[in-house]
């Protein structure tokens, strides 16, 4: 069984609510192929000489796919746009940019290959489970590709008021998603570390250069240096620690709900968490319209079994509710809002057909659409039993690439429902 063999293999429309009705916003249909959302992007500021931060997006789309999705620019240009690897369509005027709660929903079509008769029938069968029964909405693996070979997260160390360590994890600590410059960079940073000026004059040109020589400057500033990091970056790393947080909430109260007895285990990103193929009537009446909150110290729970729940997870990491928030700067916060504890996929088929590419084996061509905010390598996962092919969230910002999750590379921080 194979997934993602060409591009065309894995498809993403995302699905918006915002109309051209006028106003001083262009907005654009950005058309991708085999690019991240951030290399597109970057790649379009540059075509039209525009400053980078005037590009708006509200989703991050998967890089080995074939992906569209909304751009908007203040008083962008009105017309269309034709570059390798991308195309942009201008769609009309908006009263406002583009934003994560634009997005009505998500639609893939993705094609499973090399198929024998017993991976199509377990894969049709778990189709129907899905149908039924749906699947925990998880925050999958590559949320959490900012997650080093240390294990620990940047956003902890940073709410803690650790910004040398926290600095130390965003930009020394070893990733598997480093290409071989970043790689040499990091190395130099932690066998230099506390001595900067040495660090300095090992550094190629870069932000990596950047950090040290403002390090190298009296006692080292840790917590601004933060803030050079891109706010993007900073964004991804603060939704990475909140995700992880959130997915073993969800963890501990479906080990809760659901009797022991139709559980099992999955490792999505650094944690074993709690799955399920079906469920018995009590566990679907309970799970089915639960919603959890997203947990920051903006969170104001009452006293309860969800107030007590959350702070047992957060009591693993050392941490309370109040602690989970930046201080500095001011630009960089937790999201807030509400998030499914089960996800369906909408219109969910599954059409088996003859493989063109493997004689013999069978294809299965998936095609459904999702809620935004939710991901449909958990939905492909489960249905086929395969780990997706995928890099992390934040190589998106590295060259690398991203899930089918909302983003927006000005208003993410602030996203009502993420």
């Amino acid at each position: 069984m194979r997934i993602k063999c060409l591009p065309t293999d894995f498809q993403v429309d995302e699905i918006l609510s915002l109309e051209p009705t006028g106003g001083k916003y262009a907005l654009y249909e950005l058309r991708k192929t085999s690019i991240t959302t951030f290399s597109a992007v970057d790649r379009v500021a540059r075509a039209w000489r525009i400053p980078r931060e005037e590009l708006v997006f509200a989703g991050l789309k998967d890089k080995h796919a074939c992906t569209t999705q909304g751009l908007s620019i203040f008083e962008g240009p009105r017309k269309n746009l034709s570059i390798d690897g991308l195309e942009v369509r201008y769609v009309g005027q908006t009263p406002r940019a583009i934003h994560p709660r634009d997005i009505v929903c998500n639609e893939f079509l993705v094609i499973v290959r090399d198929l024998s008769d017993a991976d199509l029938a377990r894969s049709v069968a778990a189709v129907r489970e899905v149908n039924e029964f749906g699947l925990p909405n998880y925050f999958d693996k590559q949320r959490f590709g900012s997650l080093g070979e240390s294990g620990e997260f940047v956003a902890k160390a940073w709410c803690q008021g650790d910004h040398e360590r926290a600095l130390f994890l965003a930009v020394a600590d070893p990733n598997s998603h480093d290409s071989p410059s970043d790689r040499e960079q990091k190395q130099i940073l932690r066998e230099h570390w506390g001595n900067f000026g040495e660090a300095v004059d090992l550094l190629p040109m870069g932000l990596s250069l950047q950090i040290a020589e403002q390090l190298a400057i009296g006692k080292p500033d840790y917590k601004r240096a933060l803030t050079m990091l891109k706010h993007d970056l900073r964004s991804l790393l603060l939704s990475a620690y909140q995700s992880d947080i959130w997915n073993r909430l969800l963890s501990s109260v479906i080990r809760d709900v659901v009797p022991a007895s139709i559980l099992f285990e999955e490792t999505i990103g650094p944690r074993r968490l709690a799955m399920f193929h079906t469920l018995d009537p009590k566990s679907q009446r309970e799970l089915q319209d639960l919603m959890l909150p997203l947990p920051s110290a903006r969170l104001h729970l009452p006293p309860g079994p969800l107030y007590d729940r959350l702070a047992e997870v957060l009591a693993e990491d050392g941490m309370t509710l109040r602690e989970l928030r930046v201080k500095y700067p001011r630009d960089t916060f937790f999201s807030k809002g509400d998030r499914a504890a089960i996800v369906r996929a909408d219109e969910l088929e599954a059409i088996p057909e003859a493989d063109e590419r493997y004689p013999g084996k069978q294809k299965l061509l998936l095609s459904f659409s999702l809620r935004r905010a939710s991901y449909a390598t958990m939905l492909v996962k489960r249905i086929t039993a395969l780990e997706m092919p995928l890099a992390s969230e934040s190589d998106e910002t590295q060259s690398g690439e991203s899930p089918d999750d909302d983003f927006s590379s000005r208003e993410s921080s602030d996203n009502p429902s993420e």
